[in-house]
């Protein structure tokens, strides 16, 4: 039988565990919890919520981004127009923000990812787990369109238009993203890109580019979907365009984000990047009043 001692020395002891769980609580209020060291995601399942988001939302944007090419070319002529190709990812992608945008911050894109991190309103330590689950997105939609329409086209390369260079293509990469990143960045410092206005100013962005840009070197702007199909296909034509240019185009609006709004994005730029669940609202139904 446990003696009177034991079980008070017991109780001061959850007694204290509890007042550290508070204490950590009110520290990391603003931020996921999982993003609080005291917190393993593993244990409230956020995390693992968070990584499906990403999976599913470059799912169907690479679903329509990849898609669009790949119908055009099974059915030949201009069954899927040019403007069509480029304008349906842009919005499929301001979809995607607005359904679910609040679970993950709907990055959908290494490059953005990178950007958020480096700008210091996303964990460099949750980086490399969004990152593959972006790329399992984007190789799950191929592989899906390859399966119903078998590989047309290109089977979902992203290449550099007629007589460009891999190194030109780089470079256009390199300038799409910086104006994408800038307008991702932007948008979460002030408007948020868990609301309504950010999907649109993300969503104009990539049609506009895509629309004039795309002959050059497709308008990829995101390695996960220009990568996803290499890595499938194992073709590794121009393939380093696609990584270095949208990677260095993050760079340098990240550095442009800081010229003109100094370090970080404040409490809306961590809540765009990092989503508001955990924080804001919690997932299960709640009580009827």
């Amino acid at each position: 039988m446990t003696s009177q001692p034991d079980d008070l020395v017991r109780q001061s002891e959850l007694d204290q565990q509890d007042a550290e769980r508070h204490e950590v609580a009110l520290r990391s209020i603003g931020q996921p919890n999982s993003v609080a060291s005291q917190f393993d995601f593993w244990n409230d399942h956020y995390e693992g919520r968070r990584l499906f988001s990403e999976l599913l939302g470059t799912f169907f944007l690479v679903l329509v981004a990849v898609g669009g090419g790949m119908v055009n070319a099974r059915f030949g002529g201009d069954a899927v127009p040019s403007g069509a190709r480029v304008v349906a990812p842009a919005l499929m992608v301001a979809a995607i923000i607005l359904f679910m945008g609040t679970v993950s911050g709907a990055h959908l894109n290494p490059a953005a990812s990178i950007a958020f991190a480096l700008r210091g309103d996303f964990p460099w330590k949750r980086l490399p787990a969004y990152i593959v689950a972006q790329l399992v997105g984007a190789i799950l939609a191929t592989m899906v369109l390859w399966a119903l329409i078998g590989r047309q086209g290109s089977a979902g390369l992203t290449l550099p238009g007629a007589g460009i260079s891999t190194t030109t293509a780089m470079l256009w990469e390199l300038v799409l993203t910086t104006g994408l990143v800038s307008v991702i960045l932007g948008t979460a410092s002030g408007a948020q890109q868990i609301g309504p206005l950010a999907a649109i100013g993300v969503d104009s962005y990539i049609a506009l580019a895509g629309l004039w840009g795309a002959p050059v070197s497709g308008a990829s702007m995101n390695p996960a979907r220009s990568l996803g199909p290499a890595l499938l296909l194992g073709d590794w034509t121009s393939w380093w365009a696609y990584l270095v240019g949208p990677v260095a185009g993050a760079v340098v609006a990240v550095g442009i984000a800081y010229i003109l709004r100094g370090r970080g994005g404040g409490r809306s730029g961590v809540s765009a990047a990092q989503g508001t669940l955990g924080v804001s609202w919690r997932p299960g139904s709640q009580p009827r009043p």
